[in-house]
C-alpha cells in the first residue's frame, strides 16, 4: 500500500482511544507507511480541549492534506457520478486517490461507492472489522 489516509471515523476512534486504531497506526509506522489526514476530516472530528488530546497526539505524526480548488472540483464531480452527498467522504477519497492510499474508516459503505468511481484509490479498510 502506498500510504494510509484516515477519514473522520478513524479520527473519532483515536479520540476514543480505540486500540484497533492505534494498532493500525503502529503497523503503519513499523512498515514506514505514511499516514495522511485530509483537513476536512479534522473539521468533522475535532472538538478541542482535553476531549481532543488523543486526536492531537495522532495528528502530530500524520501528514495533513489541505483540499485545493482542483481537488474540490474533482470531489464535486465524484459526488455527481455516484449520486452521493457527503462532501467530506468525497474529499477523503480524492485525497487518498492522489497518492494511491488505502483509507481507514469506521463507515466503509459510502466510501466504497465513492472509491469505486475514483481511479487510484487503494482499498477501504473497515476499522470496526479489525479484531
Amino acid at each position: 500500500m502506498a500510504g494510509l489516509t484516515l477519514d473522520s471515523g478513524a479520527l473519532i476512534a483515536a479520540d476514543r482511544n480505540d486500540p484497533r486504531l492505534w494498532l493500525m497506526i503502529r503497523a503503519a509506522a513499523d512498515d514506514g507507511t505514511p499516514v495522511t489526514v485530509p483537513t476536512v476530516a479534522i473539521v468533522q472530528a475535532w472538538r478541542g480541549g482535553t476531549r481532543s488530546a488523543n486526536l492531537a497526539r495522532l495528528l502530530a505524526g500524520c501528514a495533513v492534506d489541505a483540499l485545493d480548488a482542483r481537488q474540490a472540483r474533482v470531489g464535486g464531480e465524484l459526488l455527481g457520478r455516484t449520486r452521493t452527498s457527503d462532501a467530506v467522504d468525497a474529499a477523503v477519497v480524492v485525497s487518498a486517490a492522489s497518492r494511491g492510499d488505502a483509507i481507514l474508516t469506521t463507515d466503509p459503505v459510502d466510501l466504497r461507492v465513492l472509491a469505486a468511481s475514483m481511479p487510484g484509490t487503494g482499498p477501504i479498510i473497515d476499522l470496526s472489522a479489525i479484531r
